[in-house]
């Protein structure tokens, strides 16, 4: 079973990257297809990047690096939980994805977006520049929840309508074609 590794973008206390992940995280669990690993940005803690060697040289000197490699390494797939902040995405995201090259290359990507009147889509606009820079793939499917606080509970837990919930599996189940058609790829750089 492939491993999908979900991010949690968001590092800002009472986020509701949180809960938007939980819920992510439980219906991919539903759906099956995958094997689940949750990182979650804020307790990583990664520092600005602080590597003396460029990424692609795979030089670890920071033992949090090193820990970060080995988790998207051993990624087959990966989802981003990203909010919106000023048009644009979370700084610790970017970070988090400057720190590595070569253990993202050739697995898609799938986004779940969340804010305002523009559901965040606007971040996701911008990471997909940055994503293909790495030879990750984006999927066309995505999850982006508008005015996101209406889905919370009392208890801060996600409360999904029905078109939140098939956008969810449309975008699993690309991940899932796309790991397989990718996959050759990540074996082939491995040698």
């Amino acid at each position: 079973m492939p491993k999908l590794l979900i991010i949690i973008a968001s590092t800002r206390p009472g986020r509701i990257g949180l809960p938007v992940a939980n819920w992510f995280y439980e219906h991919a669990g539903e759906h099956g297809a995958f094997d689940l690993q949750l990182a979650d940005l804020a307790e990583l803690d990664l520092p600005l990047l602080d590597e003396p060697s460029h990424p692609r040289l795979r030089q670890y000197t920071q033992k949090h690096t090193q820990e970060w490699s080995a988790i998207v390494d051993s990624a087959d797939a990966v989802v981003i939980v990203t909010a919106e902040y000023n048009y644009g995405y979370p700084a610790a995201l970017k970070n988090a994805i400057d720190y590595l090259h070569h253990e993202w290359r050739h697995k898609p990507l799938g986004f779940v977006s969340y804010g305002g009147v523009a559901a965040g889509t606007r971040s996701v606009q911008q990471l997909k520049q940055v994503v293909t820079a790495l030879a990750l793939v984006p999927t066309v499917a995505s999850v982006n929840i508008p005015f996101v606080t209406q889905f919370l509970d009392d208890n801060r837990e996600i409360q999904p309508n029905p078109v939140m919930t098939q956008a969810a599996t449309d975008m699993l189940d690309e991940l899932l074609r796309l790991e397989q058609v990718l996959a050759p790829l990540r074996a082939a750089a491995e040698h």
